[in-house]
């Protein structure tokens, strides 16, 4: 489901509601059938700059529309909605098909596999729609890909900016099995002063 603004952003900082952006891995995003390698690091950026088409941008090769995005998170996230601005004559993806928490899907995987959510994309010139999600399904979302199998009838898919809307945990995931480790705490590593002579016994 698509749905607009209930805001003026003049009036909100919609850039703190679209900062996971600051949580994506950049350094490993990566995209296949990309005509230009690497070029889909520049759709990632802050909210206020997601009009911005003067830059580089993310397209297809000639005569072939479809693209899949991988996107991994620095920490695990929660992703409430997310937003596309794609290029314009029928250069705009037209459909996304989502999957998280699943490294090196090629194009066959993706078209063979359950997305965990789809949507009929409308062009967003003016990056004012956003894409919810089913919110109970993207809780502990360590990485996601996006499928955009076709587009509005251009030769080729452009996007110019995509934007999750959520939040991020605390926790990077490679300190995650230490605090656990910590939580089931091992007693000898924790003596009390009355056995390590200390006097007291009584631990506050």
């Amino acid at each position: 489901m698509a749905c607009l603004h209930d805001h003026s952003c003049e009036d909100h900082d919609c850039s703190s509601d679209w900062s996971l952006y600051k949580h994506i891995d950049l350094s490993k995003v990566s995209a296949l059938n990309e005509a230009n390698p690497g070029s889909v690091k520049s759709v990632f950026k802050a909210w206020e700059e997601r009009l911005n088409t003067s830059g580089e941008h993310l397209e297809s090769n000639e005569g072939d529309p479809e693209l899949l995005v991988f996107i991994p998170f620095t920490s695990d996230v929660k992703i409430k909605s997310i937003s596309i601005v794609g290029g314009a004559d029928g250069t705009s993806p037209s459909k996304m098909r989502v999957f998280i928490n699943r490294e090196g899907i090629d194009f066959s995987d993706a078209q063979s596999m359950q997305a965990i959510q789809e949507w009929d994309l409308v062009e967003n010139m003016q990056g004012v729609l956003e894409y919810q999600t089913r919110y109970s399904k993207f809780q502990s979302v360590a990485n996601i890909t996006l499928h955009f199998p076709e587009n509005f009838g251009g030769d080729t898919t452009k996007i110019h900016y995509i934007g999750f809307k959520g939040q991020a945990t605390q926790l990077k995931r490679d300190v995650v099995a230490t605090i656990v480790y910590e939580l089931m705490p091992n007693p000898s590593d924790h003596k009390t002063r009355a056995e390590s002579g200390g006097g007291l016994s009584h631990i506050e």
